[in-house]
C-alpha cells in the first residue's frame, strides 16, 4: 500500500486545486482520490505547522494547525532542502510517504546527527524540542498529525526564512 501512496501522492500534490476537505461536525472524514487531488496547497512560507521555507508546500487534510485541536497536514519538501534547527509548540507524529527524509534532534543543524528515513518510516517531533532535517536529490512527502495550535520557532531567529 505504501508503494501505491508513494507512487500516486506526488502527482496528487502537484495537481492540487483550491478546496478544503469536507469534515463533518463530529470529525469524521473520508477522502476519495479526487478529493485529495482537490485539497488546497499552501506555500510553506505562510502555513501554520510548517517551517516557513518556500521549498516546503503544505496541504491541510483535516483540522487547522493554527487552532486548538487535532490536525493532519501533508508536507511536500523540494529536493536539496536543508531546514535549520527549530521547534514546534505541539507534539507531532509523522510518516514519510515518499522520498528519503533525513531527520535529527538538536540545537543546530548537524549532518552527522541525521537519520535516513525512507518511505514508510515514522518519527516524532516532541513538543518544544529542537530538530532539523534535509532532503537529498528527490522530493519528500511527509504526513504530520498533531494537536494545535502549532507554530515554528527557530533556535537562531536569523535562520527563519520569514524574517528574510
Amino acid at each position: 500500500m505504501f508503494r501505491v501512496i508513494a507512487f500516486f501522492l506526488p502527482t496528487l500534490l502537484l495537481s492540487a486545486g483550491h478546496t478544503q476537505a469536507q469534515i463533518s461536525d463530529n470529525g469524521q472524514f473520508r477522502l476519495t482520490l479526487q478529493e485529495v487531488k482537490a485539497l488546497k496547497t499552501n506555500d510553506g512560507t505562510n502555513a501554520p505547522g510548517s517551517s516557513n521555507y518556500s521549498a516546503v508546500k503544505e496541504i491541510v487534510v483535516m483540522g487547522n494547525p493554527a487552532k486548538q485541536g487535532i490536525y493532519m497536514i501533508l508536507l511536500e519538501i523540494a529536493p536539496n532542502t536543508k531546514i535549520a534547527a527549530h521547534l514546534h509548540p505541539d507534539q507531532r507524529l509523522a510518516t514519510v510517504l515518499s522520498g528519503t527524509w533525513y531527520f535529527g534532534y538538536g540545537d543546530k543543524f548537524d549532518e552527522t546527527q541525521l537519520k535516513k528515513l525512507m518511505a514508510g518510516s515514522i518519527y516524532s517531533e516532541v513538543a518544544r524540542q529542537n530538530h532539523f532535517a534535509m532532503t537529498g536529490k528527490d522530493p519528500v512527502i511527509v504526513e504530520i498529525t498533531g494537536f494545535g495550535p502549532s507554530g515554528v520557532t527557530y533556535v537562531n531567529p536569523q535562520d527563519d526564512p520569514s524574517h528574510k
